[in-house]
């Protein structure tokens, strides 16, 4: 079938189908919005994905992205050192920290542990945060991950793997539903679910 559009919109279009929550259809609509407002929407835009590919940066720390190394939450010395909250994505750190469910530091994983996919203990920032741990005054880790059947099966795996530094471990329980992840939850149910964390098995 012949396209109606030139292949630089073509591109734009399906570039934006990639993103979450958008379809063909709905990247075709964003598109057009985007083009037809050029000078409110698409410059500022353009400005903006040029400076974020230029000075993003992955913390060397935690793993979250910040334009700084080490990130804003890393440097921030009002935080609780002892205690790092262990996230599966950054979306994650990001939905705590808008929460204000703890005032600590955060560790991102990276994912979790899948067989089918063939991710284990090596495709995860697992070594770096028993490097943390063993290498700082932390009193707690609380595993923050979503409660799905792999949440679940990598807080196991990183329980055993910290058991040993006499430290608390603890995972978010009460509002956080099975399959539940933790980015779609709203601020109230986090903040519940971080007070009431409880001692891993």
């Amino acid at each position: 079938m012949r396209s109606s559009i030139g292949p630089e919109i073509e591109t734009f279009i399906k570039l934006l189908s990639k993103l979450p929550g958008l379809g063909p259809r709905s990247a075709r609509r964003a598109a057009l919005t985007i083009i037809k407002k050029r000078n409110q929407l698409l410059e500022p835009l353009k400005k903006s994905f040029i400076e974020i590919s230029e000075k993003i940066e992955t913390c060397s720390i935690c793993d979250n992205i910040d334009v700084i190394n080490p990130c804003s939450i890393c440097q921030d010395k009002k935080r609780d050192t002892t205690i790092i909250c262990v996230v599966e994505e950054v979306s994650d750190l990001w939905a705590l920290e808008r929460a204000n469910a703890i005032n600590c530091h955060y560790h991102v994983l990276g994912g979790v542990l899948n067989a089918l996919d063939g991710i284990g203990p090596e495709e995860l920032n697992i070594k770096k945060l028993i490097s943390r741990v063993n290498n700082s005054d932390i009193k707690e880790v609380i595993l923050a991950l979503n409660a799905t059947i792999d949440g679940q099966a990598t807080i196991h795996v990183v329980s055993d793997l910290i058991s040993n530094k006499n430290i608390k471990i603890t995972k978010v329980a009460h509002g956080v539903p099975v399959g539940g992840e933790l980015d779609y939850l709203d601020d109230g149910t986090l903040s519940q679910a971080i007070s009431a964390r409880s001692i891993t098995d």
